[in-house]
């Protein structure tokens, strides 16, 4: 980074952390990855398409402006999906309220943790010999808090803007943590029968302030000869989510939508289907029928990836994931199959959701 961005990045962080940790600053490529995940089994069985087009609590992850668009005055979504042959559990909690005619106030809790992770340093007693009783475990999890906010415009008919506040916490056993904070700034707009949303992840910058303890593994990094790591901030960069939807059939009883998404990132060259040297752009295409706002059936393709097979030669590789859904009166069942990595012989996840409106409530939007 050049040394002015260098001098703010110092300067916020000694606003933000008056005085904390004396610690390294690192800018990651991969920071916080399992925010880029998706949550809710509409979304993962769209291709992470919902920027333009989510209208649940699940907002408050995709885009917070879209709070506004809740068919009750209160709505709840729980999630949960298992991945890599359920080694890692994820789970998501989302709860929307309306505030007036024109805001709404939405609160969500993302884990994504692999639990009862063995601890053999205690594994050998004080005589040489082998006793399991002595095995401990630990968890490694990730958690973000977000506080989601939305406020129509009255003076732009179909404007929308939201934002979020998120604290991030990371934590592997009782060896390191991490505590940080951030904020998303998005937009929706509603125009002559398409739907647009902008949202502007981690705008201020993520810090997650790390602490190592150290002491616990001490030994253990003598022995194997590893560098002890130390206290550090780690700083996620700046996102731009766009995403644009539209009916390409109404009809009286069913339709069927299309929804295009792009994620584009600024720290360099990635492996995505967009690179240069100074941004890279993921585009995933979502398609979504629905019969009587009751039965919904979905499909969706993204996360390119080029890599190199077994023989040498280049492949190229899309994520395809699947989804169906049922809707009765204030409730929503969703299920996706999905692959997290995008590559053809991982193994594949399987996402429920449930979604139930609460208070007064109306038909769900249909997409003008």
């Amino acid at each position: 980074m050049r040394k002015s961005e260098n001098f703010i990045l110092l300067l916020l962080c000694t606003f933000f952390l008056k005085g904390g940790l004396e610690a390294q600053i690192r800018v990651p490529k991969y920071s916080n990855e399992f925010l880029s995940i998706g949550v809710g089994a509409r979304g993962q069985g769209m291709g992470n398409t919902q920027t333009s087009l989510v209208n649940d609590a699940t907002a408050g992850y995709w885009n917070p402006s879209a709070l506004n668009e809740i068919s009750g005055q209160h709505n709840l979504v729980l999630m949960h999906s298992v991945y890599f042959g359920g080694i890692a559990n994820y789970d998501f909690a989302g709860f929307a309220t309306t505030l007036d005619s024109l805001s709404t106030f939405g609160v969500s809790v993302i884990r994504f943790g692999i639990d009862d992770i063995p601890d053999t340093r205690f594994l050998y007693d004080a005589n040489g010999a082998i006793n399991y009783d002595n095995i401990r475990f630990f968890s490694a999890a990730d958690y973000a808090f977000l506080l989601s906010y939305a406020r129509d415009i009255p003076a732009v008919p179909g404007l929308t803007l939201g934002g979020n506040f998120k604290v991030i916490h990371r934590a592997a056993g009782d060896f390191a943590t991490a505590w940080g904070f951030g904020l998303d700034a998005a937009v929706s707009w509603k125009l002559k029968g398409w739907r647009l949303g902008v949202v502007g992840k981690d705008i201020s910058g993520t810090f997650n302030a790390w602490t190592h303890s150290s002491s616990l593994l001490a030994d253990v990094y003598a022995r194997t000869g590893n560098t002890i790591p130390e206290n550090s901030i780690e700083l996620t960069l700046p996102q731009l989510w766009i995403g644009v939807a539209h009916d390409l059939i109404s009809r009286s009883s069913w339709s069927v939508l299309l929804a295009l998404d792009t994620r584009t990132t600024f720290d360099g060259p990635r492996n995505v289907l967009f690179h240069s040297a100074v941004f890279s752009m993921d585009p995933s295409l979502g398609l979504e029928g629905e019969y009587k706002e009751t039965v919904y059936l979905r499909a969706g393709v993204g996360k390119y990836q080029k890599a190199t097979g077994i023989s040498g030669e280049a492949e190229h590789l899309i994520q395809p994931d699947f989804g169906l859904g049922f809707s009765y009166d204030r409730f929503t069942l969703d299920y996706a199959l999905t692959n997290a990595t995008g590559y053809s012989n991982s193994l594949y996840s399987h996402v429920v959701s449930i979604k139930v409106d609460l208070g007064d409530y109306k038909s769900p939007r249909k997409h003008e």
